[in-house]
């Protein structure tokens, strides 16, 4: 994973331990507070939010624990992991770029690629001036690699 996307996972589990652990424990104390617990609804929604914390805390330890990170600014050449890729669709003129990274940092919108997804997939290897046919759940479509970047 990218240096950026190790850190953005820090911080998630730092907020999670610190700020949202507290309050949850605080939020079950006060519920429970109020009664019967087998009809208390604000007692079983508290719990319920408990458990996905506990349970992102574990996995953001394990993915942290396991990760190996990269900096893409001593990397260069043909794309691989960590390149930010400027392509544009050869049927729509449309231009994209996308940075490949993780599975756990990948964000479409923010334009950070799954390395495991079919464009990052075809486009390893590839070079400036490159066209690649890509098989997407939208159907086949052609890219020529416009720019290659390492940030």
């Amino acid at each position: 994973m990218t240096r950026a996307g190790h850190t953005a996972l820090e911080v998630e589990l730092k907020q999670l331990k610190s700020v949202e652990r507290p309050a949850i424990i605080k939020a079950i104390a006060e519920a429970r507070e109020h009664g019967d617990l087998s009809e208390n609804a604000e007692y079983h929604s508290a719990r319920e939010k408990q458990s996905f914390i506990e349970g992102r805390v574990k996995e953001l330890e394990g993915v942290i624990s396991l990760a190996e990170v990269i900096d893409p600014k001593n990397l260069s050449g043909a794309i691989k992991f960590g390149a930010t890729v400027t392509l544009v669709d050869e049927d729509t003129e449309e231009e994209k770029t996308w940075q490949i990274v993780g599975e756990h940092e990948a964000n479409i919108e923010k334009g950070l690629l799954n390395i495991k997804s079919p464009i990052a997939r075809a486009l390893i290897g590839k070079d400036e001036g490159d066209s690649v046919e890509v098989n997407t759940p939208g159907g086949r479509r052609s890219y020529e690699v416009i720019k290659i970047t390492y940030s």
